[in-house]
């Protein structure tokens, strides 16, 4: 599809837009700051609801949904429950958020420390292999048809054992869904929500916006419920539903208090809150035994979501869900119109799982990834700016998530120095679900980088945060 449309629209708002092919919410984002930059939409002005304006320009509710979502975060836009939706009053003194310093195209970053990514170099290809063959050579004729909507069988009894050991999840083989990584499971909760009735969603604030973009795709209003160093604020939550990251919060890192996660609980049980718990990297916990799951405290108000992005890779697509009895079914029935998994990944992985070998991998990864936050944090020791790590956050999981000396250089000039080096990293401004005054800092992924190259990258990350 080419199209371009310029001019003032039925709903009044005057937009210069020129897609190229299918219309996107980056495209009409940036149309939308052109506007707000140059006078057009004035601060404090309305505008047009998602519905109209999609109707306005011929295109999906979801794709205005999502760049006003992505406005709402970068501070050019004003949203508050039950109201419209407004050019944020801020703008008024001509103040303009710098745009973000754009990523590298092209070849991946001579130092990766960007969140979420485990050491790839490390991956148990030996293992995988051996478990792979092994899975083919017993795999019944009949397993290479269409299967089951909620994943191979032998995938979820393995999984039922795993998390039981390792997570003290309470689930049966009946109730995982085996999904095509985390952000399907997400989508699939979503849609099963609109399906039911239910309007909006809150998350942690900060919070990933990519997985609040997938909620808001799916017709579900975002909401931002703020953390502190207990956890969520439960006394905030305002939805039907609420996804959190109790074991390790991201990107804050802190650890939800027994007392928050017992108020939780009583919400879920008393109000009918639907609690998502994004269980993302709770293997990776360095001073003492991981915390047990929220899960397994109220099996029938929780889900949980796991994956094995974290402790395997990204690229491997299998995330689970281990859901109350009520919602397998509409969760079955909402992935039968779905994509099912790769079958012999899954497979793999359940045998991976059988034999030990993914708890052997996991033990050697945990002290890789200790030692190399405690090598980290000792850089960060030596430095003569003020950068100061989140004071609640916990010894555990793949990132660290730092405060940026306020006297020195804002996210955006540690971005443009950071890939000037070479070094990619995030920056924690975006994250953040309401806009207002949040304190500066960046997201350190430590796990990345190869075992060989992982001295060269601290140093080249150490030399990026203190100029």
């Amino acid at each position: 599809m080419n199209r371009e449309r310029s001019g003032s629209l039925e709903s009044g708002l005057d937009l210069h837009l020129d897609w190229s092919g299918r219309p996107d919410s980056s495209t009409l984002a940036e149309a939308l700051r052109a506007a707000i930059r140059d006078g057009r939409l004035a601060a404090g002005s309305r505008v047009p609801s998602t519905r109209t304006l999609a109707h306005d320009l011929g295109i999906a509710r979801g794709t205005v949904t999502r760049a006003y979502a992505q406005l709402g975060t970068e501070g050019f836009l004003l949203s508050r429950q039950g109201a419209p939706t407004t050019v944020a009053e801020r703008l008024r003194s001509g103040e303009r958020p710098d745009p973000p310093a754009p990523r590298p195209t092209g070849r991946a970053p001579r130092w990766d420390f960007r969140p979420g990514r485990p050491n790839l170099s490390a991956f148990p290809r030996k293992d995988w292999l051996a478990a792979s063959r092994r899975v083919l050579r017993a795999m019944p004729a009949d397993e290479l048809d269409y299967g089951d909507p909620q994943g191979p069988l032998a995938l979820r009894e393995a999984l039922t054992e795993y998390l039981r050991r390792a997570r003290a999840v309470h689930t049966t083989p009946d109730r995982l869904v085996v999904c095509n990584g985390y952000s399907e499971a997400l989508s699939l909760i979503s849609r099963v929500l609109r399906a039911r009735g239910d309007s909006s969603i809150d998350f942690e604030d900060p919070s990933l916006p990519h997985f609040r973009d997938i909620a808001a795709e799916d017709g579900m209003t975002v909401r931002g419920v703020p953390v502190d160093d207990g956890g969520i604020d439960v006394s905030a939550l305002r939805s039907p539903a609420v996804v959190v990251t109790p074991a390790h919060q991201f990107p804050l890192g802190v650890t939800m208090r027994a007392q928050r996660r017992a108020e939780l609980i009583r919400r879920a049980k008393a109000d009918g809150v639907l609690v998502v718990e994004d269980d993302y990297d709770g293997e990776f916990r360095f001073d003492r035994k991981p915390v047990g799951s929220l899960q397994g405290m109220a099996p029938d108000a929780v889900i949980y979501a796991g994956t094995a992005s974290k402790t395997l890779a990204p690229a491997l697509r299998i995330a689970w869900l281990a859901l109350p009895a009520r919602l397998v079914k509409p969760v079955r029935a909402m992935r039968t119109h779905g994509r099912f998994g790769p079958l012999f990944d899954q497979l793999a992985l359940g045998e991976l799982l059988r034999s030990g070998a993914y708890d052997q991998h996991v033990r050697r990864s945990r002290a890789v990834y200790r030692a190399r936050r405690e090598q980290l944090l000792h850089g960060l020791e030596g430095l003569r700016a003020g950068h100061r790590r989140y004071p609640a956050g916990i010894s555990a999981g793949l990132h660290l998530t730092l405060r940026l000396d306020p006297d020195g250089p804002d996210e955006q000039q540690v971005l443009a120095r950071a890939r000037a080096r070479g070094v990619e990293l995030d920056v924690l401004g975006p994250w953040w679900v309401r806009p207002g005054d949040h304190p500066a800092g960046v997201v350190i992924g430590y796990a990345a980088p190869a075992e060989h190259a992982f001295r060269p990258a601290l140093a080249a990350l150490l030399d990026t945060l203190d100029p």
